[in-house]
């Protein structure tokens, strides 16, 4: 039988090659360093809103035949005022992994089953008022409940969880693939810094028009060891007035020039399924669909 216990210092490196076998699923050449698991677990400086609302964390793993084969990280969020509504004593399942089931480790969705029924009695222990859950590894591109893990999603679906949320589309360029800045009599294109990394905002005739924003801090050498490489596109908005004459292929070609010379060769970007028009407009300029992730997941038990 497996047995389900609190992490280890020593669990470290199995953990960390179980957390690199889910994000490798999601997004290519990108792994986490064994440093950047054992930060995550206390605490998360890039959630600088929600981390703060953090009273108490656990992480429990399962063991079976001497192996760590699933582990869970679960998060209990304060009840003060200052609190988001949302968040305000709740509970999450922060993330959660295992070892599909294989030829050689067959049993394998037992221990994971057990996990979770130990992860939902640390919950009704913490007495939250709702309970949520989400699959947020500490690497780029990788939240929500990705399609890549069917096997975590059926884990979530037995266990009472339903998907209540909304579901985003990961989309991926090679920068070699992207526009190439071409010059236009009257455009200008000005860098800052912006909300979400490096911005460029095009000037048509000195009037914005719209902007592109990319971060290329994703693979800092403490923490990811293989996502050097790995870009962000944060934004991408062009003033609906100036919609269909090019803009969007603009900035992203400028975009891509500077990605180049950050040595990045690949850029990700997140869209709402919905928005077709901006999906279409990254497919033109060089993006594929990457996968897409399901946003929001509650335990509401029959």
């Amino acid at each position: 039988m497996p047995e389900v216990r609190p992490f280890r210092r020593d669990d470290r490196d199995p953990l960390t090659e179980l957390v690199n076998l889910h994000v490798a699923a999601v997004v290519p050449g990108v792994s986490v360093s064994v440093n950047t698991v054992l930060s995550a677990l206390e605490r998360q400086p890039d959630e600088f809103i929600v981390d703060p609302w953090v009273s108490e964390r656990a992480t429990l793993v399962a063991e079976q035949r001497g192996h760590v084969v699933a582990a869970a990280h679960l998060l209990r969020y304060r009840a003060d005022g200052d609190v988001g509504a949302n968040h305000r004593d709740a509970g999450a399942i922060d993330w959660f992994v295992y070892r599909p089931p294989a030829s050689f480790w067959p049993d394998s969705e037992q221990a994971a089953d057990l996990l979770m029924s130990a992860c939902l009695a640390r919950l009704a222990r913490w007495r939250v008022r709702v309970r949520y859950a989400d699959g947020a590894l500490p690497a780029p591109g990788v939240y929500g409940l990705p399609r890549p893990w069917p096997h975590i999603r059926a884990v979530y679906e037995r266990a009472g969880f339903r998907h209540t949320g909304d579901t985003e589309v990961l989309l991926i360029a090679r920068v070699e693939d992207l526009p190439v800045p071409e010059p236009r009599p009257g455009v200008t294109i000005e860098r800052t810094l912006g909300e979400c990394g490096t911005r460029f905002t095009a000037y048509d005739d000195g009037r914005a028009v719209g902007f592109a924003e990319v971060d290329t801090a994703l693979a800092r050498p403490e923490r990811h060891t293989r996502a050097a490489g790995l870009a962000d596109l944060g934004n991408l908005h062009v003033d609906p007035a100036h919609h269909g004459r090019g803009w969007e292929h603009r900035l992203l070609a400028h975009a891509a020039d500077w990605l180049r010379l950050c040595d990045a060769d690949r850029l990700l970007a997140y869209e709402a399924p919905a928005d077709t028009t901006a999906i279409a407009h990254l497919t033109a300029a060089g993006f594929r669909e990457l996968t897409r992730t399901d946003r929001g997941w509650e335990h509401r038990p029959s």
